[in-house]
């Protein structure tokens, strides 16, 4: 079995926020292969089925962004899968937006679901799927990277010319999951990174 968990923070107020692209990511992959979100467990919102002929689990964790390894801790038990049965999907402030970057391991690049979710497991050895959701622009198009900038610009939803890229990305998203499923790791980073 395989473990998707898409990252994000739970409650209406945030569903459209950048931040919750994983929800969104994981959300389209679950429609497109019939998987509803039916289940409470493990302080998430799972569903299983299969996609491509393997069996999957879904996740949503609802313990907000930055205690993301909670929930994927109990999921990793729960659904009794390793590290590299593990999928994790997020947003990523250094990536433009729309760009998808597949990669297994590697540090947090200071995205504190993953930080959390690294502790947790004690381990980064589990795969990412980084979606570009760009940082914000403010002085005559400078991109910077101050604190409160970048926490308005997460927790912000997309604008409207946003979200017509990330509606194809998030499509993009799931083709590159079942892509990774299929034929692995390597074949999947070749083509969609």
């Amino acid at each position: 079995m395989k473990l998707i968990v898409g990252l994000g923070n739970p409650g209406r107020e945030y569903a459209n926020n950048r931040h919750n692209i994983g929800f969104m990511c994981v959300s389209q992959l679950g429609a497109r292969h019939g998987i509803r979100f039916d289940k409470k467990q493990s302080q998430a919102r799972t569903g299983q089925g299969e996609i491509a002929g393997m069996k999957v689990a879904l996740a949503r964790p609802q313990t907000h962004m930055n205690l993301s390894g909670q929930s994927v801790s109990l999921l990793v038990a729960r659904f009794a899968v390793s590290l590299e049965d593990l999928v994790v999907i997020h947003d990523d402030i250094d990536l433009p937006l729309g760009k998808i970057r597949i990669r297994h391991n590697g540090s947090s690049g200071g995205h504190k679901g993953i930080g959390s979710i690294i502790t947790e497991l004690g381990s980064p050895d589990f795969v990412r799927v980084r979606v570009g959701i760009g940082r914000p622009v403010i002085n005559e198009g400078v991109s910077t990277a101050m604190e409160e900038e970048v926490i308005n610009h997460v927790l912000g939803d997309f604008t409207p010319d946003e979200k017509q890229i990330i509606t194809q990305v998030v499509s993009r998203v799931s083709d590159a999951v079942v892509c990774l499923l299929t034929e692995g790791l390597t074949v999947a980073m070749n083509q969609y990174n």
